[in-house]
């Protein structure tokens, strides 16, 4: 049975803890592990999303090059089916980011403080902003940033294998000299072909690259500012 809000008592009982200093901190430990717990959690399912693109990748390219007679496109395919997973990554990293982001709050203005207490405090209300956290939890960063993160990490990368695997296999098994007619699909002609694929890795390349504020939480970063910095 829920209490009532109305009851002074019920009203009451987070300033109660607020006020015992050991109990709020049993509190916050308790806190801070669920947290860790949901971040290794999300943390594991970005992975299995990295796992299944190189195992997919992995099957479609050893088939692709198997046999001549096996069409060049199929490595299109993958490179359709790297772009929903990494769709589906970005938003998984989307509500990772937000467990990621309360655990620095403890990690900055808790457990720092602690270990260095002449430092201070990184955010002086994190209280605050972790409550308003607790009462509305909202994801920190954009779907935009959170695609552009996961290209650089990895998938940027993968792509790049794929479209060298493209090359490789409208030139390598090209009847007579290679050409861009090699690249048709059905009645699509090659040059068409290639124009959408050139235009899509650019669009890739610009996603990966262009320069942005990092919305995220302090992160890993080496070199991006010239030092290891967070983006506060």
């Amino acid at each position: 049975m829920s209490g009532d809000q109305n009851d002074p008592d019920e009203a009451h009982v987070g300033k109660s803890i607020d006020d015992d200093p050991s109990y709020l901190s049993s509190i916050l430990g308790h806190a801070y592990r669920g947290e860790l717990d949901r971040e290794t959690t999300w943390r594991s399912r970005l992975d299995q999303t990295t796992t299944w693109t190189v195992t997919i990748m992995a099957a479609l390219l050893t088939w692709a090059f198997s046999s001549p007679d096996n069409p060049h496109y199929i490595v299109l395919i993958g490179v359709i089916i790297t772009t929903v997973f990494l769709l589906i990554e970005a938003r998984r990293y989307r509500d990772y980011d937000v467990y990621r982001s309360r655990i620095r709050l403890f990690q900055q203005n808790l457990f720092a403080p602690a270990l260095d207490p002449d430092r201070g405090l990184e955010h002086s209300d994190w209280r605050a902003e972790l409550s308003e956290d607790y009462r509305r939890p909202t994801v920190k960063i954009s779907l935009r940033e959170a695609i552009a993160h996961r290209l650089k990490r990895i998938y940027a990368a993968l792509l790049g294998v794929l479209l060298f695997a493209w090359v490789f296999r409208v030139t390598a098994f090209a009847p007579t000299r290679a050409s861009v007619d090699d690249a048709a699909i059905g009645t699509v002609p090659g040059s068409v072909v290639v124009v959408i694929v050139a235009a899509y890795f650019l669009v890739v390349a610009a996603v990966t690259v262009w320069p942005r504020e990092r919305e995220a939480k302090e992160e890993f970063r080496e070199g991006e500012y010239g030092e290891w910095k967070g983006s506060e």
